[in-house]
């Protein structure tokens, strides 16, 4: 039975919230013809695109289609309801919102965090930008069918629906899910059955959908598919997944274009925590080697029960904390066995933390020694290669070891733009159902 039902107002639009959804592998079917509809379909899908074709037409007719397509495909088992609309706002969409809430109950809420970050729609301060460019002051405001004239989005919503709307400005999103589900159920307490989200990165996204978790609140998420994505990989997952997933970062390279991306990460990914490790200790004996990994590994393992996210970066990548090798050449033969010990170091905290909380899933590892010796200390055979994440970030499995199966995403130091590990710890997100 599908879990997640998207009501598009075109097929393109069907289509491209479908796509999100398969690339997580969720079976995913499109309905393209109203009048032969086999509902039976639905029971060997995760999820079902309905487009409606209504992006144009009156809005009454809008309404009745959407509410009907809403009325023929309502189950309880659904766990995601959507109404996908254009990412720049055009159609008839508070009439459309307006009939799938009107189906499914007065307890429902509309949740509208309309961005796309990959297409450069975002919504700052309450404004839709379309690549830096209030909405308005783009081609769309001269489309010729469905010209939008603000690029105030609950202004729109304001415009076209019956509902009374509230907004969340990113100020409000500053202090965590907990604070923002509150603050969320406040609005819906004042009688607004519409929240619309300023947003901007994935990051924005995976807070409202943990919030909207959280508060418990029924909702139809009314966006133009990324929001959509972002809460049914949250809420519907495969039956093989009894845990919540977790991801290990291991972070040992020390160039400027790692800590660019290390503190990219941070500013992105608000479930993540951080434990420095004291990279030089790792070349002291092995009294204080060994104490400085199980401080690491305990931290590490401590706030798993919190955060989802676990990165554990060497302090080097600051210059002040960079390894002065010269000091050590008395205790090591060069300079290949010092970094060997380091990397061993950085195994072992990997190793520590996945075989005492299973819930560990995904391993993200920038730095090519790292990656070698992460499976050396796992005793992986191999790595099945599945995808590239983006040039030289490879995603794979771990084969057989003691952490069979493990998805790992690989990069090296030198790799990518400023976001190259946001990107890719996404990309191992969606892969877990995070």
């Amino acid at each position: 039975m599908a879990k997640c039902i998207v009501i598009a107002d075109d097929l393109t639009g069907a289509n491209a919230t479908g796509v999100l959804l398969k690339k997580m592998d969720y079976n995913t079917y499109t309905m393209m013809n109203a009048e032969r509809l086999e509902l039976s379909l639905s029971d060997s899908c995760d999820c079902l695109m309905y487009p409606t074709d209504s992006r144009g037409i009156d809005k009454e007719l809008a309404y009745n289609r959407v509410y009907n397509a809403a009325k023929l495909l309502f189950n309880s088992e659904v766990k995601v309801w959507a109404k996908r609309i254009d990412s720049t706002m055009r159609g008839n969409i508070g009439a459309e919102t307006d009939a799938i809430l009107n189906v499914l109950g007065d307890d429902v809420i509309a949740i509208s965090a309309p961005c796309f970050p990959e297409s450069g729609r975002t919504v700052v301060g309450g404004y839709l930008m379309v690549n830096g460019l209030p909405l308005h002051k783009t081609s769309v405001a001269l489309d010729p069918k469905c010209p939008v004239k603000t690029s105030n989005v609950a202004d729109i919503f304001r415009q076209q629906s019956k509902f009374k709307v509230g907004s969340i400005k990113l100020d409000d999103m500053m202090s965590g899910k907990h604070v923002l589900a509150e603050h969320m159920k406040k609005l819906v307490n004042e009688g607004n059955r519409i929240l619309v989200f300023d947003c901007v990165t994935q990051g924005d996204l995976d807070l409202i959908a943990d919030a909207l978790i959280t508060s418990g609140l029924k909702f139809a998420a009314v966006d133009p598919g990324v929001f959509t994505a972002t809460i049914a990989r949250k809420l519907i997952t495969p039956v093989k997944k009894d845990t919540k997933h977790k991801i290990l970062a291991l972070i040992g390279s020390v160039n400027p274009v790692t800590k660019a991306q290390v503190e990219e990460l941070w500013l992105n990914q608000r479930t993540a925590y951080n434990v420095f490790i004291k990279s030089s200790l790792m070349l002291e004996n092995d009294g204080i080697r060994d104490a400085e990994i199980k401080r690491v590994s305990d931290e590490l393992l401590e706030k798993s029960s919190k955060y989802e996210i676990l990165t554990a970066v060497g302090d080097g990548i600051y210059s002040e904390n960079r390894i002065d090798f010269s000091k050590y050449t008395d205790r090591y033969d060069n300079t290949d066995k010092m970094t060997e010990r380091i990397n061993d170091a950085f195994a072992q905290i990997g190793y520590n933390v996945l075989s005492q909380n299973p819930a560990f899933k995904g391993i993200y590892s920038s730095g090519g020694d790292i990656t070698q010796a992460l499976c050396k200390k796992f005793n992986t055979t191999g790595l099945r290669l599945l995808d590239e994440v983006l040039p030289l970030a490879a995603y794979a499995e771990m084969m057989s070891g003691d952490f069979p199966d493990i998805k790992i995403i690989t990069k090296g130091g030198m790799v990518g733009d400023d976001d190259a590990a946001n990107r890719c710890i996404t990309y191992l997100k969606e892969k877990l159902y995070m």
